[in-house]
């Protein structure tokens, strides 16, 4: 089991519901909460030895009301005069506060300030300069804007958990009676968002969607009735709702979520309608695979796993059908199986509404991953087409650009730390501004790799790091996508190191192996990779040279 993150919830009002909330979410991760005496806001971010943080943390959460830490806008509710500039400066000054606590806690999720929903402020003209409701929004800008640079937090919207309640949101008598200044339901959507993004900062959102066709995508079944004859767009209130679910899963795919197709039906005259309906808004090139045959549903969600190499636990089924749900459901713990609405008018909503997909952050690699698994496919199909691995491997052209990590490339390189199992020597999980503080400490070096073959660009899809100790030169981390497995890349991963060591004077290569329930691709490679091993730590002699196979290019980074 995994262990449990300790999270840390500092607050100018009361968070004990919240606390009870964090602890007893099921979802992963677990999480062991403390909390900072409400009202100590000020000391607990600037003070190290603040008792709320003896213990250590993974994560925080500071959440404050706008008069708490900016008592300019203290003056405004009290009806007095403030000029925006000193509320501004005061919300710079709390953003450094912030700054300086993230450098101690990896983790720091910040609500959004908010009001009372019964605060009019300057009632109609609440928004013009001076209005609470203007002053607000100029802080929340001001606060994101110092957030930005701040890989280590994440600002949440308090506004949507506020929006999500309604006019019960807040209740007068619970703060008077406890100091909590909000409703019970507005904790509860708090917990799952926070929850979610602690979730995704430890790379567990789900990457995968496999979805049926009939009844789902479209209105209607494609064999029975003809794909001309489909309720799709138009001027169809059911039309339109089905255009948007295939919209809502559209955006998903651009921010890097694969779609897939587990489907009773015929595969010919599936993918016609897919090709040919004038309203479909997915086409076949924005699936990366399908099992589109009269088979077990849970069998082929499981195929479609394998096939693309992802756990069964990054992976959302879609179906309009219970009893398919019940199926995958039962067979397939590990896969969410969301509940879909029977109402077809609200299924946009509910995708959307989803949390499973939330990410630390979207790269480049992340918006073309569709497209990444869409030129893997044709590999597959021109390996199919060779007579062995060796000539599949020499037909690819590939070629792999090798550099030292470079700032634009954190975000992806952090990305694939957190989020690889299997092809990962030690899964060492942690964020931008620990890697990067790690990656300049003297003796260590890390590398960041790329791959493109006549197929297209794979993107950055390796990390290497290393770190002198004496004579020897460890390897750190050692990570690659699943997505280019068996192109021996890994080959030239380790030669890299190797020549780093050969280059320093070090004596030894050491690799260690830790396990992990998903890591053992990682222990194959390496008992075949020619170094000794003894017990799961591997060694090479560096004066030795380590060949890279001669069918890849090794291209040095620009720059």
């Amino acid at each position: 089991m995994t262990a449990a993150w300790r999270v840390v919830l500092i607050s100018d009002f009361n968070v004990g519901s919240l606390r009870g909330l964090l602890e007893n979410d099921e979802a992963p991760p677990p999480l062991q909460v403390t909390t900072a005496p409400f009202g100590d806001v000020a000391a607990a971010l600037v003070d190290p030895a603040h008792p709320a943080l003896a213990a250590g943390a993974d994560a925080a959460v500071v959440w404050t009301r706008p008069e708490g830490v900016v008592p300019s806008f203290g003056d405004l509710l009290a009806g007095r005069d403030a000029a925006l500039e000193s509320v501004l400066i005061e919300v710079d000054a709390f953003a450094a506060q912030l700054a300086a606590f993230a450098t101690r806690v990896p983790r720091v999720l910040v609500p959004t300030w908010v009001v009372p929903t019964h605060l009019r402020g300057l009632g109609a003209i609440d928004l013009r300069p001076g209005g609470l409701a203007r002053t607000l929004v100029e802080m929340n800008h001001r606060l994101l804007r110092r957030l930005d640079d701040l890989p280590a937090i994440v600002a949440c919207d308090a506004q949507r958990w506020i929006a999500a309640v309604g006019p019960a949101a807040h209740d007068a008598r619970a703060w008077y009676m406890g100091k909590i200044p909000f409703a019970a339901e507005v904790f509860r959507e708090a917990a799952h968002d926070l929850k979610a993004a602690l979730a995704a900062s430890a790379g567990l959102g789900r990457k995968l969607i496999v979805v049926d066709l009939d009844d789902t995508l479209w209105g209607g079944l494609v064999g029975e009735v003809g794909w001309e004859s489909l309720v799709l767009g138009g001027h169809d209130p059911v039309g339109e709702a089905f255009a948007d679910v295939q919209r809502a899963l559209q955006a998903l795919r651009r921010r890097g979520i694969l779609l897939a197709i587990a489907s009773k039906n015929d595969e010919t005259v599936a993918l016609e309608a897919l090709r040919r309906h004038p309203e479909m808004v997915l086409r076949p090139d924005d699936f990366v695979a399908w099992r589109i045959d009269w088979g077990d549903k849970a069998a082929h969600v499981a195929a479609l796993a394998r096939e693309l190499n992802l756990d069964l636990d990054a992976v959302v089924f879609i179906d309009d059908s219970p009893a398919e749900r019940a199926r995958v459901r039962e067979a397939l713990p590990q896969v969410l199986v969301p509940e879909w609405p029977e109402q077809k008018l609200l299924r946009a909503a509910a995708l959307q509404a989803l949390r499973c997909f939330d990410v630390a952050a979207v790269s480049a690699e992340d918006r073309a991953r569709s497209e990444l698994y869409a030129a893997e496919r044709r590999r597959g199909e021109a390996r199919a087409a060779v007579t062995s691995v060796a000539d599949w491997q020499r037909s690819l052209d590939l070629q792999v650009t090798v550099g030292t990590l470079a700032r634009p490339d954190l975000k992806r390189v952090v990305q694939l730390l957190n989020k690889t199992n299997q092809m990962n020597l030690r899964t060492r999980r942690t964020t931008e501004s620990e890697l990067a503080a790690w990656a300049e400490g003297a003796g260590r070096r890390l590398w960041a790799l790329r791959a493109r073959d006549r197929f297209g660009d794979a993107g950055l899809i390796g990390v290497v790091s290393a770190e002198r100790a004496g004579d020897a030169v460890h390897v750190v981390d050692f990570v690659l996508s699943c997505r280019v497995f068996g192109r021996e890349i890994e080959r030239v991963m380790v030669r890299t190191v190797v020549e780093h060591a050969r280059a320093a004077g070090a004596a030894t290569v050491v690799a260690e192996y830790l396990p992990t329930p998903r890591n053992a691709p990682t222990l194959e490679f390496w008992r075949r990779s020619g170094f000794a091993e003894q017990s799961g730590v591997f060694r090479w002699r560096a004066s030795d040279p380590y060949l890279a196979p001669d069918f890849i290019a090794i291209e040095p980074a620009a720059g």
